[in-house]
């Protein structure tokens, strides 16, 4: 795959994601997000990879929509993955993991809330400073902060669009570490290696219950609906794997199926 806006490296299981636009600060543009969009579904349909790291080149994550490209007129078009082909996909039970080394505002924001787990450089600020220029975070931040800390707490960052830094992202709860900025990426395969060492399809069938939970009306609802996440995982060969590698005492050799 011949790639412009960002950098992919696959090894162990993890395929990760480099936003490459260090000029504008990785702030992404239609053509940027379809990229991402291809990338991220050939993330979904490669069997040899479980778990994705997105992060950004440079001093930034992403900053987020790309205003000047706009203003040069540059072509709108549709983007169906949403930004950093993410934002609109719904259907992905493999965790991603956002490592967040700079700014993340607006749809870099909005990039690392669609991410399951966020890991922040001690140097990441976010924000949703979208109705200081006369715009709406659209691309699902204002549904995705409030679900994730609270109406209260999101809408003193959304109505504000005030800078919040990495320490008190973690304070409000979206923010799953705040690590030095060497240590950031090591940290981020750290984590990704922990789920690794974890059967693949269990993951994805924990994932994918914990947020369809979220929309369901009631707990009794949830608990009992049927999954096809759950129904794969128990019928896989690492259902058998799992508890035989117990009995004997060794590591599990999982192989996603």
């Amino acid at each position: 795959m011949d790639l412009e806006y960002c950098r992919v490296d696959k090894a162990d299981h993890v395929m990760t994601v480099t936003l490459n636009r260090p000029d504008r600060l990785n702030a992404l543009h239609p053509p940027a997000n379809l990229e991402l969009g291809t990338v991220f579904d050939d993330f979904a349909s490669d069997d040899d990879m479980w778990v994705a790291i997105i992060t950004g080149e440079g001093r930034g994550f992403s900053a987020g929509n790309d205003l000047r490209y706009q203003a040069e007129g540059g072509e709108r078009v549709a983007t169906p993955r949403g930004f950093g082909g993410l934002t609109s996909r719904f259907d992905l039970t493999k965790p991603v993991i956002a490592a967040v080394n700079g700014v993340a505002m607006g749809g870099g924001f909005e990039i690392a809330l669609a991410c399951d787990i966020i890991i922040a450089s001690d140097a990441a600020t976010f924000a949703l400073p979208e109705p200081r220029v006369g715009l709406a975070a659209l691309a699902g931040g204002l549904q995705r902060l409030p679900r994730q800390i609270g109406s209260k707490r999101a809408l003193g960052m959304i109505l504000t669009g005030r800078h919040v830094p990495a320490s008190e992202g973690y304070e409000l709860g979206f923010v799953n570490k705040v690590v030095p900025a060497d240590e950031l990426l090591a940290t981020a395969r750290e984590w990704a290696a922990m789920i690794c060492a974890c059967a693949p399809l269990s993951v994805r069938a924990s994932k994918d219950v914990v947020y369809r939970s979220l929309d369901m009306a009631s707990l009794e609802e949830s608990i009992k609906a049927k999954y096809d996440s759950v129904a794969a995982m128990a019928t896989s060969e690492d259902f058998i794997e799992g508890p035989k590698a117990f009995s004997e005492k060794r590591a599990p050799n999982w192989k996603g199926r």
